[in-house]
């Protein structure tokens, strides 16, 4: 009997393993940053703090405290997979949440303010999608006309804070324990939304839609496929994940108030770019942009216990989005030379 010893792979076959990962891959590594990034974060505030960091309750709070955010990073993911960006989720968000509040102070029923608040986010988004797709309005110019509009409509509404004393909605913010742990209903909405998202971006047309646009209009246009109808579509998903975060925001305070969500479309934009999405179009995973999310609430976590300036975070948010915009471009460049 003769045993069989597979010989180490060459400094050759590894490298065309690894050219050929990367050749397959590439669109993954940023991700792969943004996870690796987040390790780091967790076990280096867990060395300093010396264990009183990754506890239950830190761990629950940072879905709970950036449950909004996640909700409108997913519709942002599909807008910036097609090469467009929308500004006015944080206003929308603003608008929905004021309005909610006063619906309901003013006796309406849960039943009928929610959806109305929806459907306010998505016809917002829808009318953005317009100025894009046929007044060929740069996405970056018809989502700042809609940051206008919607925190202008949420003045309107109401001028000052407006406290919510609906059950429906309070309920959404009841603790389920499971252990030290504890998960709350805004929570399960947003980690469904996020799940909701991916499988459409993966497993459906639509979603290879979404990426054929952002590779190249030109030729997702010689396929045969329908554009128009796409991009309007991943603007008015954008505009009803920003009404539903104001509905889940409105949950969390326990109030709506107009002048939510200043500057949170930045936030969202750096959570999405930090979780590997090209800002121009083309490749990103809403699971990544899940991960910048948490890297963006662990960044905020960390000083909030370390009592810092809040201007660090800024500081830190900006050098990462610096970092991963270099990572973008060079396996770009990687992809344009293969090609």
């Amino acid at each position: 009997m003769t045993t069989t010893i597979d010989a180490p792979l060459t400094h050759t076959e590894t490298r065309s393993w690894y050219q050929v990962f990367m050749s397959r891959h590439a669109s993954l590594v940023p991700t792969f940053a943004a996870v690796a990034i987040l390790m780091l974060l967790l076990a280096g505030a867990e060395a300093f703090l010396r264990g009183d960091f990754i506890t239950p309750g830190t761990m629950s709070a940072l879905l709970l405290d950036n449950g909004p955010l996640l909700v409108m990073a997913v519709g942002m993911t599909f807008v910036i997979v097609t090469g467009g960006i929308d500004l006015s989720v944080g206003s929308v968000m603003a608008f929905t949440g004021i309005l909610l509040a006063t619906m309901l102070s003013n006796g309406v029923s849960a039943a009928v303010a929610i959806p109305v608040i929806l459907i306010g986010g998505a016809l917002i988004g829808l009318l953005i999608g317009v100025l894009v797709q046929y007044f060929d309005v740069q996405p970056f110019i018809a989502s700042l006309a809609g940051l206008f509009l919607a925190r202008g409509l949420a003045f309107l509404v109401n001028l000052s804070s407006v406290r919510v004393e609906n059950d429906a909605v309070l309920w959404l913010r009841t603790r389920w324990y499971v252990g030290d742990f504890y998960i709350t209903p805004t929570g399960v909405i947003a980690l469904l939304v996020v799940a909701l998202g991916a499988f459409v971006m993966q497993f459906t047309r639509f979603g290879r839609t979404i990426y054929a646009i952002g590779g190249n209009v030109q030729s997702a246009h010689l396929m045969g496929l329908n554009v128009a109808r796409t991009r309007l579509l991943v603007y008015v998903i954008s505009g009803l994940c920003a009404g539903l975060a104001g509905l889940v925001l409105t949950a969390y305070s326990g109030a709506g108030y107009p002048r939510n969500g200043i500057g949170t479309e930045l936030d969202v934009i750096a959570a999405v770019v930090i979780g590997g999405t090209l800002l121009t179009g083309g490749r990103g995973y809403v699971l990544g942009s899940m991960v910048g999310v948490f890297v963006y609430g662990t960044i905020k976590t960390i000083i909030s216990f370390l009592g810092a300036e809040q201007s660090w975070m800024q500081i830190i948010v900006g050098g990462l989005l610096l970092l991963f915009i270099v990572v973008q471009r060079v396996i770009v460049a990687r992809a344009d030379r293969r090609e």
